[in-house]
């Protein structure tokens, strides 16, 4: 398997290179010959955890709602 490939290709494909990755493969993605992005596997080593930047619900019980913050930008 090429690590060359295309946007089309990996959204009709996407589980075939979710397991190719997780076994240490990695690609290179392009739309119109163009190189966009790569997709590789996360390295063990670095922190794979996600911190939160902000807690919305400290602000109002539920969370706020999107469209309420972008509106506000």
């Amino acid at each position: 398997m090429n690590n060359i490939v295309g946007l089309k290709e990996l959204r009709e494909n996407i589980n075939n290179f979710i397991v190719q990755i997780d076994k240490g493969r990695s690609f290179i993605v392009v739309r119109k010959s163009k190189p966009i992005f790569k997709l590789s596997p996360l390295n063990n080593d670095e922190e794979t955890e996600w911190e939160p930047l902000i807690d919305f619900t400290k602000i109002k019980k539920g969370g706020i709602k999107m469209k309420d913050i972008l509106s506000r930008l």
